[in-house]
C-alpha cells in the first residue's frame, strides 16, 4: 500500500489531478512523510507564482441577519439567541476608510442572506466604495442570488464573489442544509458568477458532519472542473446553538493537507489561511501559509459587532482593533518568511 500511495503522490504532482478513486485511496491512507512531500510541492508552486507575498483582505461582516437555516451555521434564522445587527452604508464606508489607511486594497463585504440588502441597496454601497477607492477590489460574499442580481452588482463595480459550495456530494449536502436549498442551485450560482466575469471563490469545511473521503474527492474534482480563482477551506467548528453542537471539529492536519492538494491542482489560485484554521490551532494561519496558502483576511468590522458575527464557537480576533489585527498578522507572516503586501492581489490568469 505504501508504494501505491507514493505512486499516487507522484502522479498528483506530475498531472495536477487524480481520479475520484485515487483521491479516496490517497486521503484514506496518506502518512506524514507523504503529506510533507505534497506540502513542499505546494510551497514550490506558491513561490513560483506568488513569491513570498501574502495578500491581505479587509473583512467587513456587515449583517448577521440570514433568511436561511443551514444546519451548521451559528447565525441561521432559527437561532433566536443571536444579537442581530446591520451596518449602515456610513458604517461600511468608515470601515473601508480605516482599512485603506492601513494598506488594505481589497474589501470583503460578507453577510448572511439578509433581504434588507436588496440589489438597489448593494449597488449604492458598491458604487460609493468604488468611487472613493478606485484602486481597490471589492469582494462580495452574500450567498445565493439570481443571475440578474449578480449582474447588477458586477456592473456597479464588484470584482470578486465568494460562495463556498460546502460540498459537491448530494447526500452530504442534504445532511448540512434544509430542503429548500439545493446543491444544483449552489453550483449554478457559481457558474453564473463565472460567466458574468467575477473572480469566483468556492470552498468547503473540513470535517463537517457526514463528510467522507468520497465527498472530499468529489469536492476536489468539482473545483478542478470549476477552475475558481479563489478557494476558501477551513476546519468545521461546531456552534453551540446548532444541531451539530456536540460534533467533533475538523482537524488542522487534514485542512493543511487539503490546502496543499488544492495548491497543486489549482496552481494560480488565491488560497486563504482562514480564521477558522487560526481558531483550531494557535499557529494555524502560519501553518496554512506554509502549506501553500497566500491570503489572510483580518477583520475590519467594528469591534463592537465582531462577537455577534458568530458562525462557529470561539472565533479568534473578535476584540482586536483593525490596526492591531493588521500589524499582528504582518508579524506572524514575517516570522515564517513571508511578506504582507499592499496590493489588490488579483488572481494570476
Amino acid at each position: 500500500m505504501m508504494t501505491h500511495i507514493n505512486e499516487l503522490v507522484e502522479r498528483l504532482i506530475a498531472n495536477g489531478e487524480l481520479t475520484k478513486d485515487e483521491y479516496i485511496t490517497l486521503l484514506k491512507n496518506i502518512d506524514k512523510e507523504q503529506s510533507e512531500i505534497l506540502r513542499q510541492e505546494a510551497v514550490r508552486i506558491q513561490k513560483e507564482y506568488y513569491g513570498n507575498k501574502v495578500y491581505v483582505r479587509g473583512l467587513i461582516e456587515f449583517t448577521n441577519y440570514c433568511k436561511n437555516n443551514c444546519y451548521y451555521c451559528g447565525i441561521q434564522a432559527a437561532n433566536h439567541n443571536v444579537d442581530r445587527y446591520r451596518l449602515s452604508k456610513e458604517d461600511i464606508l468608515s470601515c473601508c476608510s480605516e482599512g485603506y489607511e492601513l494598506g488594505f486594497r481589497t474589501f470583503v463585504l460578507q453577510g448572511g442572506e439578509d433581504p434588507y440588502f436588496t440589489d438597489e441597496v448593494m449597488v449604492d454601497i458598491i458604487k460609493e466604495i468604488k468611487e472613493k477607492y478606485p484602486d481597490c477590489a471589492i469582494t462580495l460574499s452574500l450567498g445565493e442570488k439570481t443571475k440578474e442580481s449578480y449582474r447588477a452588482m458586477k456592473e456597479a463595480g464588484a470584482d470578486r464573489y465568494l460562495l463556498r459550495h460546502e460540498t459537491a456530494n448530494e447526500e452530504h449536502y442534504r445532511i448540512l442544509h434544509p430542503v429548500n436549498l439545493s446543491l444544483k442551485n449552489r453550483k449554478q450560482c457559481l457558474y453564473d458568477l463565472k460567466e458574468l466575469g467575477f473572480q469566483v471563490g468556492a470552498g468547503f469545511m473540513i470535517g463537517s458532519p457526514g463528510q467522507t473521503s468520497e465527498s472530499l474527492a468529489e469536492d476536489l474534482i468539482f473545483m478542478k472542473e470549476l477552475q475558481p480563482q479563489m478557494v476558501g477551506i477551513g476546519p468545521f467548528i461546531p456552534h453551540h446553538e446548532t444541531k451539530f453542537a456536540s460534533c467533533e471539529q475538523g482537524s488542522t492536519e487534514q485542512t493543511l493537507l487539503l490546502l496543499s492538494i488544492i495548491r497543486i491542482i489549482l496552481p494560480k489560485v488565491l488560497l486563504p489561511a482562514t480564521t477558522a484554521l487560526g481558531t483550531v490551532d494557535p499557529m494555524g494561519r502560519e501553518k496554512g501559509i506554509l502549506a501553500g496558502a497566500n491570503v489572510v483576511m483580518p477583520n475590519l468590522s467594528p469591534v463592537s459587532m465582531r462577537k455577534k458575527y458568530e458562525l462557529y464557537d470561539n472565533k479568534i480576533c473578535t476584540g482586536d482593533e483593525a490596526a492591531e489585527c493588521r500589524s499582528c498578522l504582518q508579524r506572524r507572516m514575517e516570522s515564517v518568511g513571508y511578506e504582507v503586501v499592499v496590493d489588490r492581489g488579483d488572481a494570476i490568469q
